[in-house]
């Protein structure tokens, strides 16, 4: 296994949704890979966490990433989030990302979950993906 394809991974996943075109249409520049401080606009992207296993076959070093992309929304209710959650998700399986180190071999939507935040009025989902990818 190797760890060293990682940064490459989020860059391309970063890339891939900042080029969206509908997702950039609903939330303007508000892709994040850190969260600025300070105030945030009422609907932005971050991504989030990430999980990494080992995944080397007979073919060479590959890991499995199972990383998360955030949507944050101050509206009254989810339909805003939805919407750009249902961009990233059209944005991002089976997109054919080109790495600065490594191969991508899949990318695939793992899991999402929707949820208003504790003693808030802010909606949240997370989109989790898999990726699997070789270091070769």
């Amino acid at each position: 296994m190797s760890y060293a394809v990682s940064a490459a991974l989020q860059a391309a996943v970063y890339q891939q949704l900042t080029a969206d075109v509908t997702l950039t249409g609903l939330v303007g520049s508000a892709i994040y890979d850190a969260v600025p401080a300070g105030s945030l606009p009422d609907l932005y992207v971050s991504l989030g966490p990430e999980d990494v296993r080992e995944a080397s076959d007979g073919s060479g070093r590959g890991a499995v990433h199972v990383f998360t992309v955030s949507v944050v929304s101050e509206a009254a209710g989810f339909q805003s989030a939805k919407a750009a959650a249902g961009a990233i998700s059209d944005a991002l399986i089976d997109a054919p990302l080109v790495l600065t180190r490594g191969q991508l071999v899949s990318l695939n939507f793992d899991r999402a979950r929707a949820r208003r935040v504790a003693d808030a009025d802010v909606r949240r989902i997370d989109l989790t993906f898999r990726a699997r990818v070789c270091d070769q």
